[in-house]
């Protein structure tokens, strides 16, 4: 009958745009609702942190361990871990600063153990981060010549001075400076006190100072 069949076509469609329409306002909550739906049982929810912290997570990471494939693995690990313990989240704090956490004690492990093993020489943060990999914007169509390639420069230069920071002053360096945390979310990513951070934190700057000044010169 036409009526059936115009009912049998329209279906598909309405729950389609339902589906669209549940993870449109996924998209719009915060992470605490996002993390109780999935406590609930809803799938897309899990799938939803995914999507806001893969990219981040991965080049936090990157640039703690200097290996972007291994980094991928321990993004992976790392959202292995969250699904499994999300149930003992505690959920009047930060979801991000929990899973900055993980991934930072899977990176600091992975360093830790390279350092351990004399077959696996230490590799520090590779050269040339690509511009979509880093949160600052370090280039606009509006520059001119001349101030891109002064930009493209002191990216560079950046780049060559956090690789010679140590390891344990690198990563406060990079979650201050490169990823915008607070003192109070380095300190519970790190598991160090506030003041051990903020001793790190200035001593880093001190010598990324030291470091950059003669190339820039």
């Amino acid at each position: 009958m036409p009526g059936t069949r115009k009912d049998e076509s329209v279906q598909p469609i309405a729950y389609e745009g339902k589906a669209h329409e549940r993870n449109f306002k996924l998209r719009e909550l915060g992470d605490a609702d996002v993390v109780q739906a999935s406590l609930d049982g809803d799938d897309r929810a899990f799938g939803e942190l995914v999507r806001r912290y893969d990219q981040r997570l991965l080049n936090f990471v990157y640039r703690t361990i200097g290996d972007r494939e291994r980094s991928e693995d321990l993004i992976q690990e790392t959202f292995v871990r969250v699904y499994r313990h999300l149930h003992r989240f505690d959920q009047s704090k930060k979801f991000s600063t929990w899973i900055y956490t993980i991934a930072s004690n899977l990176a600091k492990n992975e360093l830790r153990n390279r350092s351990r093993n004399p077959l696996v020489l230490f590799q520090t943060i590779k050269k040339n981060w690509s511009t979509d990999d880093r949160p600052l914007e370090w280039e606009d169509p509006k520059y001119k010549p001349d101030d891109l390639y002064r930009k493209r420069y002191l990216r560079a230069r950046v780049e060559e001075a956090v690789e010679e920071l140590p390891k344990h002053h690198r990563m406060v360096f990079v979650l201050r400076e490169l990823e915008g945390k607070t003192y109070e979310e380095i300190a519970e990513i790190t598991e160090c006190n506030l003041g051990t951070v903020k001793s790190r934190l200035n001593r880093a700057r001190n010598n990324f100072a030291k470091i950059i000044a003669p190339m820039i010169e």
